[in-house]
């Protein structure tokens, strides 16, 4: 099964499954709880660097290169870890603390304009990944082999049309306005937002696949890595949205 996620993509997982398992044990394979920890420590590293980022705003101190130097190290490194698992342990809480410098900047500068906008994303965030949970783990919704090819394309549609509208907004034309506050904008970024969470329902399967399958002990971090970048993108476009609904008021 193909994640939507870039980090679970392929068969990075199954690979795995035919490994001979005389051999493994819980110290040496992926497990779930062992995923959930190295999770919450990539959250705790983003909190904080998010909180230092978010400190310099504040203080008049932040540089815009460092800004943006972290948002493309944080893409960067995302990248090496999608393609070398294997860096997992090392990239992955890399990864989160770049994130952590930017999400917190531009929380930051959000704030200023909408006061108390952040906190409501993040609590929505952690709101929507706990629903999420609760529905893949009471099987509210199947990930069938279907679900995830049609969240794909989903994933794959909005990416383009991203793309298309930054590359035509240096022409002058709106192919789409995707930043705007009008009603199909709005609409827009409620349908991202929907995709994004249930993203997570393919994050949660391919980590409790890499558990059945035995994968190697690093695939933890792996797999912790793919859980942060789509809360990271679902705490971004939550964001966002809430920007235009705020604007239209």
């Amino acid at each position: 099964m193909t994640s939507s996620n870039p980090a679970f993509s392929g068969d990075v997982f199954q690979q795995f499954e035919m490994a001979d398992r005389r051999s493994f044990t819980a110290s040496t394979t992926m497990t779930v709880a062992g995923t959930v920890w190295k999770s919450l420590v990539l959250l705790c590293i983003l909190t904080m660097t998010a909180a230092v980022s978010w400190s310099m705003v504040e203080r008049g101190e932040m540089n815009p290169i460092l800004l943006f130097g972290s948002a493309i190290g944080a893409l960067v490194v995302g990248l090496i870890t999608s393609f070398k698992p294997t860096t997992a342990p090392w990239t992955a809480p890399l990864y989160a603390a770049l994130e952590g410098l930017f999400l917190g900047a531009i929380s930051r500068v959000v704030e200023m304009r909408f006061p108390g906008l952040p906190v409501q994303a993040v609590a929505l965030t952690l709101g929507t990944t706990f629903c999420m949970l609760m529905v893949y783990a009471t099987g509210l919704i199947k990930v069938t082999p279907r679900f995830a090819a049609g969240l794909c394309a989903a994933m794959g549609a909005v990416f383009l049309v991203y793309i298309a509208s930054f590359i035509l907004s240096f022409f002058g034309i709106a192919f789409l306005t995707v930043s705007d506050t009008s009603i199909g904008s709005i609409i827009f970024s409620f349908v991202v937002v929907g995709i994004a969470a249930f993203s997570l329902l393919l994050d949660f399967d391919q980590i409790e696949q890499g558990a059945a399958y035995a994968a190697p002990k690093y695939m933890e971090w792996y797999g912790a890595f793919g859980v942060m970048v789509s809360l990271v993108w679902l705490y971004f476009e939550i964001l966002k949205l809430l920007m235009k609904l705020q604007s239209r008021d």
